[in-house]
């Protein structure tokens, strides 16, 4: 699937969300920052990163944006999902994600994404395909894939990723979250595999969600 198809897909999803008759909406804004930024196992900062983003939501269609400092420019993410639920327990979503960046960071990154819940467990997987190293796109360019399953435990999250296609890898994070007076407070453990970073680490966020 090309570049085109991808934002063909993102564009289709928030010309609905902007033509729906439903009449609840919600946008809400988000800031944050964490002591290392690290994404799907692989870390992208090895200092503090401070992050903002944008969501609305209206029935069963989302869209947002959202943005991070990274060690050369931002990454700036654009998504958009249409979700239902079949009954208490049990939902589905389909959706699509940009990842740009302002400098030469990477390249980027575009995603058909699926998912389900079942009760406290999450299942994603993405189909994705990146545009290849910074200066030499062409002939690195790959397609790649990504299965996480997340179960939740009280405060306590676990999310394994398995990286698949032109990618390999698997990681394991594990998240303690809290909030304290009006602020979300998390802790993390990151165990990468060898096909990543191949270490562990030990992070800290602090973010705040405002209602608009």
């Amino acid at each position: 699937m090309n570049n085109k198809t991808y934002k063909l897909l993102i564009v289709s999803l928030i010309l609905a969300i902007s033509s729906s008759a439903y009449l609840h909406a919600e946008t809400t804004a988000n800031v944050g920052v964490v002591s290392q930024y690290h994404f799907r196992g692989i870390q992208q900062t090895a200092g503090a990163s401070a992050s903002a983003g944008l969501d609305y939501e209206e029935g069963a269609f989302s869209v947002g944006t959202w943005a991070a400092d990274v060690s050369d420019g931002l990454e700036v993410d654009v998504y958009a999902s249409y979700a239902f639920e079949v009954n208490e327990s049990l939902s589905f979503s389909v959706g699509a994600t940009s990842y740009q960046y302002t400098g030469d960071f990477d390249s980027a990154y575009n995603e058909i994404n699926l998912g389900a819940s079942i009760s406290d467990l999450e299942v994603a997987y993405s189909i994705g395909k990146w545009d290849g190293l910074v200066g030499n796109e062409s002939a690195t360019e790959s397609n790649y894939t990504i299965l996480t399953l997340g179960y939740s435990l009280g405060s306590f999250t676990g999310t394994l990723g398995v990286y698949g296609d032109e990618a390999e890898g698997e990681y394991f994070d594990l998240v303690y979250e809290t909030t304290i007076g009006k602020f979300d407070i998390s802790v993390g453990l990151l165990v990468s595999g060898s096909d990543l970073n191949d270490d562990e680490s030990i992070y800290f966020s602090f973010s705040k969600e405002i209602e608009l």
